[in-house]
């Protein structure tokens, strides 16, 4: 059995939090593999389903962010798990939005979710970390992670969490780099097919792009000088001084 912990803070208000990315994530693997609906029990909100033959417990502790290792813990001493067979899903700052990477073990990075769970269940556990990004200065972390993710910002958040969905199979069979490759894979190709679908609606007034620094080494072609004019007199008049 395999126990999938998504982080998160319950309530209403914070459910588009940055910090709740892993409320998300377990919510689409749920909606993915049509897991049963969720339950109360070990503070935390459950689902079951199966993955690649695999039994698999979702769970969203409804503890707060601070405390998520309770219920994780309460979950994982009820079925006799090992911290091998949890994955915690969390935002990660030091990661870019739309980055995303698996470890296990490690520190907790400051993470207070993380931190709670490595003092309930120690920390040999595997981590999907998704990247937020990291505001300007430190002062700014609270208001960034429990602000809102803009509408912009789905643009890569909501095919990510599919992806996650898409190809959890492969983590649950233990395929832990082949899983980070599909996902990275996917996100490059959703980020060209954008870029695609920008140029084709260019209008007129449209800016051109900047060229690369390779075209603009390249040498151009001069412009022929005038033969007749005040422009040529001149000219004329440099070059027979200069002789």
């Amino acid at each position: 059995m395999l126990l999938i912990a998504g982080l998160g803070n319950p309530g209403i208000e914070y459910q588009d939090n940055r910090h709740n990315i892993g409320f998300m994530a377990v919510d689409e693997i749920n909606r993915k593999y049509k897991f049963s609906s969720w339950n109360k029990k070990f503070n935390a909100l459950i689902s079951s389903g199966t993955i690649e033959g695999e039994k698999v417990l979702l769970l969203k502790p409804q503890t707060y962010m601070n405390l998520s290792g309770q219920a994780v813990g309460e979950a994982m001493r009820f079925y006799k798990l090992q911290p091998e067979n949890i994955i915690v899903i969390h935002d990660e700052l030091d990661l870019v939005p739309g980055k995303l990477r698996v470890k296990t073990g490690g520190s907790s990075g400051g993470h207070n979710g993380i931190k709670s769970i490595d003092a309930h269940c120690g920390n040999n556990y595997r981590r999907i970390r998704i990247g937020i990004g990291h505001p300007p200065s430190k002062e700014q972390v609270t208001n960034h992670v429990l602000g809102n993710f803009s509408k912009a910002d789905h643009e890569w958040l909501d095919p990510l969490l599919q992806s996650l969905a898409d190809n959890l199979g492969l983590l649950v069979n233990g395929k832990d780099s082949l899983f980070m490759n599909r996902i990275s894979l996917a996100h490059e190709s959703e980020t060209i097919n954008e870029h695609k679908t920008g140029n084709e609606h260019k209008t007129a007034g449209d800016k051109p792009k900047s060229q690369s620094h390779i075209r603009q080494a390249r040498p151009h072609k001069a412009k022929e000088l005038p033969a007749t004019g005040p422009m040529a007199d001149m000219l004329k008049k440099l070059f027979k001084n200069n002789d």
